[in-house]
């Protein structure tokens, strides 16, 4: 079901208390929080699971969520068997 109408965007509180600093990321847990036009030009370090990715906001991603930009899954990596020689 999608978000209505009515209702304004979600942005966590942390973010609006947190002091912005060009030269130093924010942290962000909430993935599900929108991007604002106050923070193009900032840099945000955003949950990914276990680790959290940079990513320098732009004009582009504004209206979007911090989670489209920092994605959870993991790509499979088959190994190849190695094969034994015959003696």
């Amino acid at each position: 079901m999608t978000r209505s109408l009515i209702k304004p965007p979600y942005i966590n509180p942390y973010l609006y208390k947190k002091r912005l600093q060009k030269d130093r990321p924010v942290t962000v847990w909430a993935r599900n929080s929108f991007i604002l036009p106050q923070f193009v030009g900032y840099i945000f370090r955003i949950h990914q699971g276990k680790k959290f990715i940079r990513h320098k906001i732009t004009e582009e991603m504004v209206g979007g969520k911090f989670g489209e930009y920092a994605s959870t899954r993991k790509a499979n990596i088959y190994k190849k068997k190695l094969k034994q020689k015959k003696k």
